[in-house]
């Protein structure tokens, strides 16, 4: 009987019952093949071993993908520095090759999107800077229809940025007049999920802001046409000062809405692209908002 035991290759965890009182202190052994005693137990762990290597790697690569998508936003940065900004894109004045440029890096950054489900992370919500958008975007139609109603001499368009917050995203445009006037036009509009990438934006109303004056700021030879307007303004019959106090509204509710899908969002960048496959790049002017248990959007239907 004992010859036929020694001929049966032993296993880990199988123990004759002569050694079952010690089965409390032992482990599970690896079996090893060694050269010069053959077959034999070990009590350190092979198995173990290959799942920390395994784990190595695999933080290594989690590692290096990061770092390569960290570069890729810094290179998309540095491209729209190139490019000459926001200024050159209104106007413009960006080259075909700028372009192409900066839409090469865009696609490489939107490869490695960390978000799977963009539409419904709590990273959407926050305000955020328009850095870059398409031919055919609203925005560059907005922009383009303010900029080109006012001689350059006159107004400038300082920027554009939008608050994503409670299902409703609010688009302004910063303009200033005579380099003393500041004044902005808003559109506000409503967003609805239609997927993880993709969403639905309804335009509900623009609105032209009364303007602010720095009286200090206003030139020497503007300052007589200034107090003129400032007293004429306070001679007005009261619902009419109201209105311009109070700005000039544009209902736009059932007249304007585009789909877009959600191509890359990160803590710092939004991307997003139209039906015609537009891209716009986005960067956040605010804090970083701390996730929440609860969605900002409503979940979709599928």
């Amino acid at each position: 009987m004992a010859s036929v035991l020694d001929s049966v290759p032993a296993f880990a965890g199988l123990r004759s019952p002569s050694n079952s009182s010690n089965s409390s202190n032992s482990s599970l052994h690896a079996l090893r093949c060694d050269g010069a005693s053959g077959l034999s137990w070990r009590r350190r762990g092979g198995p173990c071993r290959a799942m920390v290597q395994q784990a190595v790697q695999g933080a290594s690569a989690n590692y290096a993908k990061e770092m390569e998508r960290l570069s890729a936003k810094e290179s998309l940065l540095l491209a729209f520095k190139d490019s000459g900004g926001f200024e050159s894109l209104v106007t413009g004045k960006t080259t075909d090759l700028q372009r192409i440029d900066v839409n090469e890096r865009i696609t490489c950054l939107e490869r490695l999107n960390p978000a799977a489900r963009p539409t419904t992370s709590p990273f959407l919500e926050g305000r955020w800077n328009y850095e870059w958008f398409g031919i055919s975007s609203p925005v560059l139609f907005l922009a383009r229809f303010l900029s080109e109603r006012f001689p350059s001499t006159l107004a400038s368009l300082l920027g554009m940025d939008v608050i994503i917050k409670d299902a409703h995203a609010k688009a302004t445009a910063n303009m200033k007049l005579f380099n003393s006037i500041e004044t902005k036009f808003i559109l506000s509009a409503k967003l609805s999920v239609e997927g993880p990438l993709r969403m639905k934006e309804e335009y509900v109303e623009g609105l032209f802001e009364a303007p602010t004056v720095s009286e200090a700021a206003v030139p020497d030879q503007l300052k007589g046409p200034y107090v003129q307007a400032v007293n004429t303004v306070q001679q007005l019959p009261v619902p009419i000062r109201d209105v311009i106090a109070n700005g000039l509204r544009i209902p736009l509710s059932g007249t304007f809405q585009r789909l877009y899908m959600i191509s890359y969002l990160d803590e710092e960048i939004l991307i997003l692209r139209d039906t015609n496959g537009a891209p716009e790049v986005l960067t956040r002017l605010d804090d970083v908002p701390a996730p929440a248990g609860v969605q900002p959007f409503t979940e979709y239907e599928s």
